[in-house]
């Protein structure tokens, strides 16, 4: 054995005897619960205990009284899972987990009962009177590798109803900028850019998103399985606004058994992107989707390279006859790579 296999086998035995665990490669339903904890404090005990979690509530009886508070709890570089669960209550503040802080957990008491709530949208300012634009008017913000949450609402009230066309009202509620994130049971709440599913991996399973306009919006190749999609439009909305920017940029949105159900005229997607890309599979539509369905961003030039389709969707707005003739009506094998966790990789990360 040479000098680095033996200094790489004596590291691996003091991780062992010492207790040290390194995060997983993969999600479980285990993260995504507290099935495990006894119910009191207990991330001070640090690399001795199986589960670390920090409690959050706004009387002063947890860990912290905010969850910006837990996650400055949380060390830079961190390597276990810690489960932040956030007692029943509305959080009227702004949150950014960094990407240092990999493998964090955010736990409610049910979606509908803890809230993270902030009120910032694209034309607002900062402290120097810059203009802090739509990446910065999120109200969670997650930049981390390996997110979960459950059984949370992310809202964002500053742009309660946006009209088509207007200025600096995108306000966001969660900005999904990390690797491999699951929310499983949330809710996530807005009018116009609600979701901004930036880039990354994400699973999104029975979840709920509310908005208007372009409400979920990224370069983030995603996987929506079981959702449902709330249009709150006061007249014309679109669901999607996918960035994809290049024929060779792995991203793109895939919506598999959801319904949509709310007011207004939607698109099923906007062509932000020239490469954007949107599948809808087994979804069901009402009536509110405009006939054409799809719309290429003003620019008749990216009809040619948008990938749009739609496969086995049910409901008055899944009728395809007034369809624009540069999306797609899929047949079984061109819709499915996008039916389940392999179009995320999931069998790199989830293990559910």
């Amino acid at each position: 054995m040479d000098d680095s296999s033996a200094l790489l086998l004596h590291l691996l035995l003091l991780i062992s005897l010492c207790g040290i665990s390194i995060g997983s490669k993969f999600i479980t339903w285990d993260d995504l619960s507290l099935d495990d904890w006894p119910g009191k404090s207990n991330f001070n005990d640090g690399l001795n205990s199986r589960t670390r979690v920090i409690s959050v509530s706004r009387d002063g009886k947890s860990d912290s009284t905010t969850v910006q508070g837990a996650v400055d709890m949380v060390p830079d570089g961190n390597t276990q899972r810690v489960k932040i669960f956030i007692h029943p209550g509305i959080y009227r503040e702004k949150v950014t987990i960094p990407i240092t802080k990999p493998y964090l957990s955010f736990i409610g008491n049910g979606k509908s009962r803890t809230t993270i709530s902030w009120h910032l949208k694209a034309s607002d300012t900062d402290a120097h009177g810059q203009v802090i634009g739509t990446m910065y008017s999120a109200s969670v913000t997650v930049e981390a590798d390996y997110f979960c949450a459950h059984g949370i609402a992310f809202e964002n009230t500053a742009a309660a109803q946006a009209e088509p066309g207007a200025k600096g009202m995108q306000a966001v509620a969660l900005r999904l900028s990390g690797d491999k994130a699951m929310l499983y049971h949330c809710k996530i709440l807005g009018s116009q850019d609600t979701l901004f599913d930036h880039m990354g991996r994400h699973y999104f399973l029975r979840s709920y998103i509310r908005g208007s306009i372009d409400f979920i919006f990224g370069n983030a190749k995603s996987l929506y399985e079981g959702c449902t999609l709330h249009a709150n439009a006061a007249s014309y909305g679109a669901i999607t606004a996918s960035q994809r920017k290049s024929n060779s940029e792995d991203s793109g949105f895939s919506f598999v058994k959801c319904k949509l159900k709310g007011t207004g005229m939607l698109y099923l997607g906007r062509a932000w992107g020239r490469y954007a890309r949107v599948v809808y599979s087994y979804c069901k539509f009402p009536d509110i989707i405009i006939p054409e369905g799809w719309n290429d961003w003003g620019d008749p030039s990216r009809r040619s390279s948008v990938w749009f389709g739609e496969f086995n969707c049910t409901g008055e707005g899944a009728k395809s006859r007034d369809r624009v003739q540069w999306s797609r009506s899929l047949n079984y094998d061109e819709a499915r790579p996008f039916l389940d966790q392999y179009y995320i990789n999931g069998e790199e990360w989830l293990r559910l």
